[in-house]
């Protein structure tokens, strides 16, 4: 029998995973799994909200136990993003495989095989599986909550559901650029947010601080993504985006609510960048192994006034450069002895992570958030973005040009 008649090809599975129920996607790929593949069984787990524990997919949720992120068998495959195999008790064998779209990373999908089977060539039949799974599982939340629900080691409050909703998700590779984002606390985030989108040649970035707590946070930083995306998608530039976003929040509340914001659109092609900073959260470049803050000239939050004009800055990004984005919940953050984690902290938390990819170096920064405030709650969300600056394959990108930092 040939592959496709076994129905194994990659391009086979998409089509049997388009025609099943969106909440039967996994059944369907268990299903392929025993059938096509020789596998004994299967299991799903789903990163959760905070990215350090992974929740198995199952009919009732809750009802089986997760397991780290990091430190597990199937944390090593989600965390490298690479195929993991591990030999179990009378010779079986189980293989963890990344589910993830676009650096996107949703979760682990694991494939136990019973004695004597020989893994060596199917871990390219079994990353196409677990690839299209993940393209489908994105589809599938848009007419299910099956997915959604497994990801989540507790409820989410209300600002924090209209939070997460807004975003594009929490990772993104692209030949020219690799991006990773995280919000604390991840189950009752307020005001903090991020957004970015592709072009051809374009990525825009939007990093947001919407002042407040709970719902009106949730709403103001809602309305102020609304309305950036609102202005991009009709073409405006960069000037125009921020600006519009001002009239939103000034018509909604008068001045009484303003939100930080710094607007980024990055020229794929040269590296140059054309830049907002409203009143924004800050900004530290690594380069070369040096980290500095990177200065901008700050202008006027969103909707603190009646028709601000905004004026875009640039400058330029180098092959090998690292931004981070943060929010004053992580810079501003004291140690018991008052201080702030931005002077020297930073500094220690980049060079330990300076290996780690994008994905995951958000998660890191804020692991060591509680630590540094000697054990004292949070009085503020914490919001990490990372973006490492490869620049066009095929093009120099090592040019000084003008405007360059």
């Amino acid at each position: 029998m040939t592959e496709g008649e076994r129905g194994e090809g990659p391009g086979n599975v998409e089509r049997l995973l388009r025609g099943a129920a969106p909440h039967e996607l996994f059944e369907e790929v268990r299903g392929v799994l025993t059938r096509d593949h020789g596998a004994a069984g299967a299991e799903l787990l789903m990163a959760d909200y905070a990215s350090a524990r992974l929740q198995p997919v199952t009919a009732q949720p809750f009802t089986a136990d997760s397991v780290s992120a990091y430190n597990s068998s199937e944390g090593r495959a989600f965390g490298a993003q690479e195929p993991h195999v591990v030999s179990g008790e009378g010779g079986t064998t189980t293989v963890h495989l990344p589910v993830s779209v676009r650096g996107d990373r949703l979760g682990v999908l694991s494939v136990r095989y019973p004695a004597g089977v020989r893994i060596g060539g199917l871990l390219g039949p079994l990353q196409d599986v677990a690839d299209a799974l993940a393209h489908e599982i994105l589809v599938a939340d848009r007419d299910t909550d099956f997915f959604l629900q497994a990801r989540r080691a507790r409820r989410l409050t209300l600002a924090a559901e209209m939070q997460w909703e807004l975003l594009p998700g929490r990772s993104c590779s692209r030949p020219e650029y690799d991006l990773g984002a995280q919000l604390e606390p991840a189950y009752a985030i307020h005001g903090d947010s991020f957004d970015w989108s592709a072009s051809a040649d374009h990525l825009t970035l939007t990093v947001n601080n919407g002042m407040g707590e709970g719902i009106d946070a949730a709403l103001l930083t809602s309305l102020a993504v609304s309305a950036l995306r609102n202005a991009r998608r009709a073409g405006l530039g960069l000037a125009d985006q921020a600006a519009l976003a001002d009239q939103a929040l000034y018509g909604q509340y008068q001045g009484r609510l303003h939100l930080a914001m710094l607007l980024l659109r990055f020229d794929l092609d040269t590296g140059e960048v054309e830049v907002i900073d409203a009143g924004s959260p800050r900004v530290w470049r690594l380069r070369g192994g040096a980290l500095e803050p990177f200065g901008l000239e700050a202008q006027l939050p969103l909707g603190m006034f009646e028709d601000t004009v905004y004026t875009p800055q640039r400058f330029r990004m180098l092959p090998g450069d690292r931004l981070f984005f943060l929010s004053d919940g992580v810079y501003d953050v004291l140690s018991p002895a008052g201080e702030p984690y931005g002077l020297h902290a930073l500094a220690r938390a980049v060079t330990n992570t300076r290996l780690l990819p994008p994905s995951q170096v958000p998660r890191a920064l804020l692991e060591e958030l509680p630590g540094f405030r000697g054990g004292v709650d949070a009085s503020d969300d914490a919001m990490v973005v990372c973006l490492d600056w490869h620049g066009r394959p095929g093009r120099p990108g090592t040019e000084h040009g003008g405007g360059e930092r």
